[in-house]
């Protein structure tokens, strides 16, 4: 019995990397193809969530900046008037020791107490003679650490902010997914600005950022997915995927329908995946993939934003005062990301946990905060008390203060928050990846090709793009294949205006 509908190529998932795609088959105009999510909206791990009263909160810790001109012109139709935007200078921080250390850590050691730029400073030229006599790449994160920066650095802040964010420790990840992600410091320009007391300018990718004025970061993927015909989207029970026939090229839904493809493009995790194909070997397989969990939690806090608070963007925690890795000021980000002033609503509760002196709604303004923080069979997190453990260290670090009015409160765990790039990673994906193209099947995205270093917004958007190149024409995948090369440069190869004539060089790298 044959499938209720055929297309060319189908696409699973309608978060960033699964848009992609459909964008670019979209724009290719060629193949016939079609594009299924479990939810009832695009955004995928890129969502935006609103609490009853109004507070806004994504999906951790998410800012637009881009590699890709193509990317930044799929999102420039989506939202094209300047008033959908607010851009930002990225103004982020390190809490240690009391104190808010200028972001990156390492560049800045000129602000922390003697003592401790002594060990920096040691460990720096310990690592820096090391370096010159050392044979060989670093074995794991932790000896590239130790090679970039030394012990002193390394116990500081390098070792315990990574267990907080991955949830592993740093001797269990490999290093070759770094790149842009961590600034290896200048030992005679940090030794130079603790001398003069100077502090080290923005480092990396997005020190400027864009943010959606309306609807948080999900606000954009859905603009996105508004610019996809209706007919080509098919959402909950319809688009929920309950089993992939890899053999027979055939999914199956949660509704009971069926559709058969020539090729497939997955974008949930990979590890689902191979679970909803019932092959055991690739199941197996997936088990050498590890990934953490994030818990979401957001509180939405009554009075004026505190002026040691000021214009801060996000900032990070490596001590154990609190169970958070990083804080975002949400409501710095958009005046929307919160209720207006004049709308009344009754306090929960103090900081400190008190009752409040009344149960009477009241007016504004209001300011908001989102922590993550990072779960794993290694990092166990308490469910029951999570959300009152993150306000006490709010509390802690000088955040809020015990007497402050909470009028919100969210808590969300996503169980695939950030793929490890673990030791075994690669192994596992340069086994795994082919297996499934053999099948016609290309995983792709943040958890469905597993590659953090490819896994930011422009990233992820830009896998489900080549995926469709590729298909449709050999391109090679630039994105997957090679993190270093897209992250070093402006790719401006693509663009959304482009009209396509395959049967003719496109100025594509293409596979022979």
């Amino acid at each position: 019995m044959g499938a209720d509908q055929h297309v060319d190529v189908l696409v699973i998932g309608m978060g960033p990397t699964g848009l992609g795609a459909a964008k670019r088959l979209h724009q290719i105009n060629g193949p016939s193809w079609l594009i299924v999510d479990s939810g009832d909206k695009a955004g995928g791990l890129a969502s935006t969530d609103v609490t009853p009263e109004g507070f806004l909160y994504d999906v951790g810790g998410h800012v637009i900046f881009s590699h890709y001109k193509y990317f930044d012109d799929c999102i420039d139709e989506a939202l094209p008037k300047d008033d959908d935007w607010y851009t930002h200078q990225r103004i982020s921080y390190v809490r240690f020791k009391g104190q808010w250390v200028p972001y990156p850590f390492q560049n800045n050691i000129s602000m922390l107490a003697k003592d401790d730029q002594v060990k920096a400073i040691e460990g720096l030229i310990d690592a820096s003679l090391e370096a010159r006599v050392a044979t060989g790449k670093p074995k794991n994160f932790d000896e590239w650490i130790l090679r970039s920066m030394g012990s002193g650095l390394a116990d500081m802040f390098m070792r315990p902010y990574n267990y907080k964010v991955w949830a592993v420790p740093t001797t269990s990840m490999q290093c070759e997914w770094l790149g842009e992600r961590v600034a290896a410091p200048d030992v005679k320009l940090v030794t130079s600005n603790a001398i003069l007391g100077k502090v080290a300018g923005n480092w990396g990718p997005n020190a400027t950022f864009r943010f959606p004025a309306r609807d948080g970061t999900g606000g954009i993927w859905i603009a996105v997915a508004e610019t996809i015909p209706k007919e080509k989207k098919r959402f909950g029970a319809q688009g929920e995927v309950t089993k992939v026939d890899a053999e027979n090229k055939v999914v199956s839904f949660k509704d009971g329908s069926t559709i058969s493809y020539n090729k497939l493009i997955n974008t949930m995790a990979v590890d689902h995946l191979v679970e909803k194909m019932g092959n055991q070997e690739l199941v197996s397989l997936s088990k050498g993939l590890y990934y953490s969990s994030t818990n979401v939690i957001g509180v939405g806090i009554r009075g004026a934003r505190p002026e040691r608070i000021g214009d801060k963007c996000w900032l990070y925690f490596p001590e154990d005062d609190c169970p958070f890795y990083r804080a975002t000021i949400f409501s710095n980000y958009s005046p929307y990301n919160q209720p207006e002033a004049n709308v009344k609503l009754p306090t929960l509760y103090l900081a400190n946990g008190d009752k409040a002196a009344s149960s009477e709604a009241k007016e504004g303004p209001y300011w908001s905060i989102m922590l993550e923080v990072s779960e794993s069979s290694m990092k166990p997190v308490d469910q029951e008390t999570l959300l009152k453990d993150c306000i006490q260290g709010l509390i802690n670090t000088d955040m809020i203060r015990p007497e402050d009015e909470i009028v919100s409160t969210y808590h969300r765990r996503f169980d695939h928050g950030y793929p490890t790039p673990s030791i075994e990673r690669e192994g596992v994906l340069k086994e795994l990846l082919p297996k499934l193209e053999a099948q016609d099947i290309l995983s792709r995205g943040r958890f469905g090709s597993w590659r953090y270093e490819v896994g930011n917004q422009d990233h992820s958007f830009m896998l489900g793009v080549e995926a469709v190149d590729a298909v449709h024409s050999g391109a090679v995948e630039l994105t997957l294949n090679y993190p270093n090369f897209v992250n070093t440069r402006k790719n401006t190869e693509r663009r959304l205006a482009q009209a396509f004539d395959y049967s003719k060089a496109n100025g594509l790298p293409v596979r022979n």
